[in-house]
């Protein structure tokens, strides 16, 4: 017997912390019943589960290195209209589901899958993952700002924490710096660049712990090796 919420990540439905909010929502149901208070008990192999009506199955678990362009959101649907994470991903027959997000503006190396409880370990701050992002900036930050950026900013929802920063080409007018961070906070990279006086006008992330965008183009993705699944797994405590 497992978790409700732990058995519909694991099925793919999306990461554990979004199975509780569906399940409050009142879009799930266990034998024909409705539950809206994560926790329930269930057996994966005897219980039907339903997630807006559609039966949840546990499926072969698939990790995904996409390389998210700009102008794409970060989820799988969008009552809008816009391009989303699932145009790229429509040939892949199980439930998959973005790791964490990037920016609609923001491109590179993003996590798409259907294993719920890495997905879980990865948005975990204790695992601190780390993130590294290349940020063109305008003007050239001096070494106050870079001290700062490496110390901690303090944004509107509290200090940061200290980054890795390397300064890659400056001049007057615009600079590209990388950053590594393990926060996932909402544009937080942004928004620590905006905060010593240097708005961000392109941002890419690079890596994702020890996996990069190598040999993907725009728009491309591939699933990950066994190794690779093995080391992530590991990493996270699995």
């Amino acid at each position: 017997m497992e978790r409700l919420q732990k058995v519909m990540a694991m099925a793919g439905v999306a990461s554990r912390r979004q199975c509780e909010n569906l399940i409050r929502e009142g879009r799930v149901k266990v034998n024909g019943e409705w539950v809206t208070a994560p926790g329930m008990k269930v057996d994966p192999r005897k219980d039907v589960i339903e997630v807006d009506g559609e039966p949840v199955f546990l499926e072969e678990k698939r990790t995904f290195l996409f390389y998210k362009p700009s102008g794409v959101i970060t989820s799988m649907s969008d009552p809008r209209g816009r391009k989303t994470v699932a145009d790229f991903f429509r040939d892949i027959p199980e439930r998959v589901f973005p790791v964490g997000r990037l920016d609609y503006d923001t491109e590179g190396l993003l996590l798409v899958t259907n294993d719920g409880e890495l997905a879980n370990r990865l948005l975990h701050p204790r695992f601190e993952v780390e993130k590294v992002y290349v940020a063109t900036v305008r003007g050239k930050p001096d070494k106050a700002a870079i001290r700062t950026l490496r110390e901690g900013v303090r944004l509107e929802d509290g200090m940061t924490a200290p980054a890795k920063v390397r300064v890659l080409e400056a001049s007057d007018s615009r600079s590209r710096l990388e950053l590594t961070i393990h926060e996932g906070r909402n544009r937080q990279v942004r928004r620590m660049c905006a905060a010593v006086g240097h708005p961000v006008i392109h941002l890419k992330r690079t890596r994702l712990a020890f996996l990069t965008l190598s040999g993907l183009r725009r728009g491309e993705y591939r699933e990950l090796t066994p190794q690779e699944v093995k080391r992530l797994r590991s990493r996270m405590g699995l």
